[in-house]
């Protein structure tokens, strides 16, 4: 069996081999071996992909340069792939900040592109997927500064909602063991664990132990609504999670965007502290829900993919069979269609603005952010940005202006940073995250959508008329539990 996936591998390897050197003999890197272990021909293969796909595959050496080979070691294969992985992201070099763009803070790992065994719908996945399906106790706990533990986030219809579990309450233990500020680690596994007791000290000083199983459950983006008020003006407020499949979490948006519009709000005040992404034809929707009907056909935004791929140049991806979203592959022009048949030009991915519901009273909106605010979030913040007062509260944002799709290599799929997306003005360069308005700590003392939160209070005081400014010292929150999703996913590249 090994023998014959060798070969297997080495077909795919030659075939995309024969494709990447159709260019100019005399302008191409000596040819790469077409022999070797599968272990090398994986790692090549990494590197021919980047070559052609890579949104700065510009700034990539020679293959005899680079040598890929030199990260096959053995033993741990896909260590070995995201160590190559990690030295190709780090080329390319940001002019604004002396630094790779895709650098992290992190050794060894890119700030956006990655390689996994298993297909993720492009971004790192979290225990609540897309399609808003759970399979976790349901809550997430944070470190309160120095002070204590409290409930970060539950999500609706999990182990943690039913047990009437709310983000505010504070935690004193789990499985009986008294935890604090410092006790990270155990937090995590305890949380990793198919069953917990959670120990709740409640303000009135009492405290009471709830146990909570790991399910699989059916939750939605759409952690709270609520209509409030800042001095004459009625507030729309919405916390959403993630940016889920269209289909899924489409109405319940739209019921959100409806009790705004019987409400006849003025201002929305989008809580998207949390949200680290998700298909950007949601994040379309929602923006589409927010503007005004002005701005029907402007342009919202652009992605931008390399120039190899705009001017139909990167011949590997007829390796890469396209498949519609019923995941059903399409014949093209008398073949099966591939990534190579797909359309990367500017005017094909200029997405503009479609007015949708019945909302056309909203004068300003306010984001709620953090660093954990990313992709499809921050793409909806640019977006309207252009042409609407935006103001953000919180923390600076994650920053990342770039997407991706999915590259099957081997049994892996590798997500290259592939395009970089912009608004109506042509701007997107927030690599190191969007600077805020008005400065204010996560505040998780209090639930979501309750006035005397601070990064709440702060965008009514500003709706109000009067600039909130920083309410106290900002405090570091430290997030435990499991993670949420990260990654920005195009769905709707267009054939030909």
């Amino acid at each position: 069996m090994v023998k014959k996936s060798n070969s297997l591998i080495q077909l795919l390897f030659l075939s995309s081999l024969l494709f990447a050197c159709k260019k100019d003999k005399q302008s191409e890197p000596p040819p790469t071996p077409a022999e070797g272990s599968r272990e090398q021909l994986t790692l090549d293969s990494i590197y021919l992909y980047a070559q052609q796909v890579y949104l700065w595959y510009d700034a990539l050496p020679a293959y005899d340069v680079f040598n890929p080979r030199q990260y096959a070691t053995g033993g741990n294969l896909l260590e070995n792939y995201q160590r190559e992985l990690y030295a190709l992201t780090q080329i390319k070099i940001n002019a604004t900040t002396g630094e790779a763009f895709e650098y992290s803070g992190t050794p060894g790992h890119p700030k956006y592109s990655f390689i996994t065994e298993e297909s993720l719908d492009g971004g790192r996945q979290g225990t609540v997927d897309l399609n808003d399906k759970g399979d976790d106790l349901g809550i997430g706990l944070s470190a309160n500064g120095n002070s204590d533990v409290r409930i970060r986030i539950v999500h609706p219809s999990s182990a943690a909602a039913n047990a009437g579990l709310t983000r505010g309450m504070k935690v004193t233990a789990l499985n009986g063991t008294p935890v604090t500020v410092n006790s990270g680690s155990f937090i995590e596994s305890a949380l990793a664990q198919g069953t917990v007791s959670i120990t709740i000290q409640r303000d009135n000083g009492t405290t009471s132990t709830v146990n909570l199983t790991r399910k699989n459950y059916t939750t939605t983006a759409v952690l709270k609504t609520d209509i409030l008020d800042a001095g004459a003006q009625k507030v729309g407020y919405i916390a959403y999670s993630r940016f889920s499949n269209y289909n899924v979490t489409k109405a319940a948006l739209d019921q959100a965007f409806s009790k705004f519009t019987a409400a006849g709000v003025t201002a929305l005040v989008v809580d998207l502290r949390y949200n680290g992404g998700g298909y950007t034809q949601t994040a379309e929707y929602m923006v589409n829900h927010i503007a005004p009907a002005s701005l029907n056909g402007k342009v919202m935004y652009t992605e931008y993919f390399n120039t190899l791929l705009q001017n139909g140049q990167a011949p590997i991806l007829k390796q890469q069979l396209y498949r519609n979203a019923a995941g059903e592959t399409v014949m093209w022009n008398g073949h099966l269609a591939t990534y190579a048949d797909l359309d990367y030009s500017v005017t094909g991915n200029t997405f503009k603005f479609e007015d949708i519901g019945a909302l056309n009273s909203v004068k300003q909106v306010v984001f709620i952010v953090s660093g954990s605010t990313a992709s499809a979030s921050e793409l909806v913040i640019n977006s309207l940005k252009p042409y609407m007062p935006v103001k953000l509260v919180g923390q600076t944002t994650y920053g990342k202006p770039v997407g991706f799709f999915g590259l099957r290599i081997d049994k892996y799929t590798v997500y290259l940073s592939n395009f970089s997306m912009k608004n109506a003005d042509g701007f997107g360069d927030y690599f190191h995250g969007m600077d805020v308005d008005i400065p204010s700590s996560d505040d998780v003392m209090h639930d979501f959508g309750d006035p005397n939160e601070m990064c709440l209070m702060s965008a009514l005081n500003y709706i109000e008329g009067h600039p909130a400014g920083r309410i106290g010292a900002i405090k570091p929150v430290v997030h435990m539990g499991p993670a949420s999703f990260n990654g920005m996913i195009e769905n709707r590249l267009k054939l030909h």
